[in-house]
């Protein structure tokens, strides 16, 4: 592979994780409002669409650096889907951990995608980028950690509000 040819598959895979971070700011928020019973849960989404905003300033950065445009039309493909899947979920009576479950899926994907940038950038020899690249990562990480520890939890909480017919439990 030439030089130039993996320059533009880097620039392509920046512009994928910019649409990304957009998909899950719009899949965290939408998923943030309608929490209830889950506080915990709400609290660490909210933390998170902190740093995905922060990820996003920073990818930005990077693509302003090398003169890239975002892709819209990715952008918008991604939050429509961030979008349908958030409606998607609403309507099974156990959204709440499809839902947890759907979050933890796409952090592993942010982690793979952030994985290949690193490496990426290191091919490309965009040596500013990598520490930028493994801060997110970083982040990613901790947030799939912090949903994959606490998944047990909101399983065992959503099956308590369920038997209590009173207490509606989707979230």
């Amino acid at each position: 592979m030439s030089h130039s040819q993996a320059l533009r598959h880097y620039h392509d895979w920046l512009k994928d994780a910019h649409a990304m971070e957009k998909q899950a700011e719009t899949m965290l928020g939408k998923m943030a409002d309608r929490l209830q019973h889950y506080h915990e849960l709400k609290f660490r989404i909210q933390q998170h669409i902190i740093e995905t905003r922060q990820q996003q300033n920073q990818l930005e950065n990077i693509l302003n650096r090398y003169n890239i445009s975002h892709s819209s039309v990715k952008e918008v493909i991604g939050k429509m889907f961030a979008i349908g899947q958030a409606i998607a979920v609403s309507f099974a009576e156990d959204e709440i951990v499809k839902g947890t479950m759907s979050c933890y899926v796409f952090e592993n994907a942010e982690l793979a995608s952030y994985t290949s940038l690193i490496a990426a950038a290191t091919y490309v020899g965009d040596k500013e980028s990598i520490p930028i690249f493994e801060q997110i990562f970083e982040q990613e990480r901790v947030m799939s950690d912090w949903i994959f520890s606490h998944l047990p939890e909101i399983t065992n909480k959503f099956l308590t509000l369920s038997d209590q017919q009173s207490i509606k439990a989707k979230l």
